[in-house]
């Protein structure tokens, strides 16, 4: 190793690999796991010094035992070695990987093998649920496969410690924080309840890499993070959950950091940001200053979309001729196939790739025109696309009755990303249905937002029950309200006071959102409970209900003598009358079928009975509620030069000067946006691989 490679941080950078996407598609099943093989293979062919990926690495919350089955294979294929890990951890790993059992990097661990390391965060397809708050990367870390860090322990307020890594000379602090619902951390950025803890020694000599997972486009007016939000001490951010590709860092003017999108590798909407070409980075730092190789991903399968506006075209189609619907299906053909054609010209030079690929043509039919049969279109391309049955999308636009603004230019809606557009969420359609539904099924205990959350559960994380103890908890509140105000039992006076109450709740986001935390995290104590009661039964409980059996058999033997002689009695044996209903069914069903009733009744005993709240009106629970009481509960100077290469590997450097004045002299010092004084940094983007960390002059000026 020479010198310069002795003090140079070697990174594979990748984000939403989503394992087990489609697995039981015929085409498309083995898509992510061949695509992850070649990014774990790039990894150990460039001697990376570890793997850093930004969250979303399952598909699903629950990934299927194949799925599981195939990370473990590669991982253990390609990370574990006799290789030598060549830096080190300098921070409390018992603070960066506290949830787990194993709080160390798996490398230092001296009953595995690693050769490369992987840290990864959380995104919100793979992220902690359930009573334990466990997810799949979990599962990774206990094997000593992965290091998942990133994790934060409150939704109050959030603290997010980095690891610190040496490598020669080259320092790093390597910040991490998995996925969270964005507007709820929207709402901590600016209740300044985020805090970025930063190290006390030689705090300007660390090289700050901040990776997250959060969207990046707008979806609402807090349902996305922007960059303004993050501290201006980092130097770059890699931003997971995006699947476009943006490698390539791109600098914000404001707090003068460099961004990195590295996008999914694998196409899982059929939308024009997944048709851009998807790569994989290769991130070398040097003391402060940093290059980015993207490299190809070789097998992800090609995706080729267009789009058609039928009424762009007057003198292809006529609305009134009566063979148009026969002219747009030829068209739509002629474009399909002229999407193929590409397909195997790229496929020629990289027989890697896979063989076939997806296609979608949207046509706009507004206008007058028919759509014609997308089933009858699609058996056409059966044995020649990945996704025949999608190929054809047919939308029409409609017009807006009222028009206050200048005409929309529909062309550029829809060439629009969409990523750019707007997602419909759970939450959304449980506000919009009962904010339109009529007077009689309004909500008058729950507030809208609450109960979105609690149906979102449900949906996303199979919270059974996490209806059911939102509407407890609300009741119980709501009750503890009325008897502070010492309302009595006039139901008018009761109505007017619930719904006073409800307003005030929903103006206090905040408490809001910890009561619906609260009802989840009882809804997950009381499954483990029920799963605890329903699985578990002791030696003493066995016996006893063995004894018990032997005895009502010798009940119901002196029974049936007793009983002899007396015509039918004979017959009926020990289901003679008199005998209570166990011994009959341990008398008819055997020594097993008694004690498997016993232990029948033993569970349901145990199980504890839900609260009648159907059909109870707010009065009649506040009568119940009085007999039986409720639960207690400096400027940076930038010189760039830009040189464009067209080729696939392309190399972007940036190089910020180390002068930046002394933060707080504490053990972890909060970083703030004051008047501080800031490094100034300088950016040489440099195509001579002999020096790729070439650094411009720098200058200084005060913020």
């Amino acid at each position: 190793m020479d010198e310069d490679e002795k003090d140079t941080f070697k990174i594979l950078v990748a984000t939403d690999i989503h394992l087990g996407y489609l697995e039981k598609d015929a085409a498309r099943g083995n898509d992510t796991f061949v695509t992850f093989d070649e990014i774990l293979k790039l990894a150990q062919d460039h001697e990376v010094d570890f793997i850093l990926l930004g969250g979303d690495l399952f598909h699903e919350n629950k990934p299927s035992r194949k799925t599981l089955y195939t990370c473990l294979e590669l991982m253990r294929k390609y990370c574990m070695g006799d290789r030598p890990v060549q830096f080190e951890i300098l921070s409390d790993q018992s603070v960066n990987f506290g949830f787990s059992k194993f709080p160390w990097v798996n490398y230092q661990d001296g009953n595995l093998n690693i050769s490369t390391p992987v840290f990864s965060i959380h995104g919100n397809h793979d992220d902690p649920t359930g009573a334990d708050a466990l997810c799949a990367l979990d599962i990774l870390s206990c094997a000593g496969l992965l290091n998942h860090f990133g994790r934060s322990p409150s939704v109050e307020k959030i603290d997010i410690s980095p690891v610190l890594l040496q490598k020669g000379k080259s320092k790093m602090a390597l910040y991490g924080l998995g996925s969270i619902p964005d507007e709820r951390l929207y709402r901590m950025f600016v209740n300044k309840q985020v805090t970025m803890l930063r190290p006390k020694e030689d705090g300007d000599s660390w090289f700050n890499l901040f990776v997250l997972h959060q969207n990046r486009s707008k979806h609402g007016a807090t349902n996305y993070i922007p960059e303004q939000f993050l501290d201006d001490f980092i130097d770059l951010v890699i931003w997971g959950h995006e699947h476009e590709c943006k490698i390539s860092p791109t600098r914000n003017e404001q707090q003068l950091f460099y961004v990195s999108q590295p996008g999914s590798s694998v196409v899982t909407s059929l939308s024009p940001g997944e048709a851009v070409k998807k790569h994989v980075g290769l991130l070398r730092i040097k003391g402060k200053k940093m290059n980015l190789q993207k490299i190809p991903l070789q097998t992800v399968r090609p995706f080729y979309i267009e789009d058609i506006i039928l009424a762009d075209h007057p003198d292809i189609f006529n609305p009134d001729n009566p063979k148009v619907t026969q002219a747009i299906q030829a068209f739509c053909m002629e474009k399909v196939e002229s999407m193929l054609d590409n397909s195997e010209r790229e496929r020629l030079g990289n027989p890697r790739q896979p063989e076939k690929p997806l296609i979608r043509l949207r046509v706009d039919y507004s206008g007058g025109f028919e759509p014609f049969s997308v089933v009858r279109f699609s058996q056409k391309y059966m044995d020649r696309v990945a996704n025949p049955k999608d190929i054809i999308h047919f939308f029409r636009h409609r017009e807006q009755k009222e028009k206050n603004e200048d005409e929309m230019n529909f062309g550029k809606l829809v060439c629009k990303p969409a990523s750019e557009g707007t997602t419909l969420r759970v939450e959304d359609l449980v506000k919009q249905y009962f904010q339109t539904a009529e007077k009689k099924v309004q909500l008058s205990l729950l507030t809208e937002r609450g109960m979105g959350e609690a149906v979102q559960e449900f949906v996303d994380k199979e919270e059974k029950d996490a209806i059911e103890e939102l509407v407890k908890f609300q009741l119980e509140k709501t009750q503890r309200f009325l008897k502070e105000r010492h309302i009595d039992g006039e139901e008018a006076k009761i109505d007017e006071e619930v719904q006073r109450f409800r307003e005030s709740r929903k103006q206090n986001v905040v408490e809001e959102d910890e009561e619906v935390r609260e009802a989840i995290n009882r809804a997950k104590a009381h499954r483990s409970q029920r799963d605890d009661d329903a699985s578990f039964i002791s030696d003493d409980d066995l016996m006893e209900a063995l004894s018990y059996e032997i005895k009502s058999n010798e009940d119901s033997d002196d029974a049936s003598v007793s009983s002899r002689g007396r015509g039918r009695g004979r017959s009926r044996g020990r289901g003679g009358r008199g005998q209570n209903p166990t011994a009959r069914g341990g008398a008819r069903r055997g020594r097993g079928g008694s004690a498997g009733q016993a232990q029948m009744n033993s569970s349901r005993t145990s199980k504890p009975l839900a609260s009648p709240l159907k059909n109870m009106s707010i009065l009649d629970a506040f009568k119940s509620s009085r007999q039986q009481p409720s639960r207690n509960k400096p400027s940076k100077n930038y010189s760039e030069v830009i040189e464009d290469d067209d080729s696939d590997l392309e190399e972007v450097s940036f190089t910020p000067s180390s002068t930046v004045s002394q933060r707080l002299p504490s053990a972890s010092v909060s970083s703030k946006r004051s008047s501080q004084s800031q490094a100034s940094r300088g950016i040489d983007f440099d195509s001579d691989e002999d020096d790729l960390f070439k650094s411009s002059t720098t200058s200084r000026r005060n913020r």
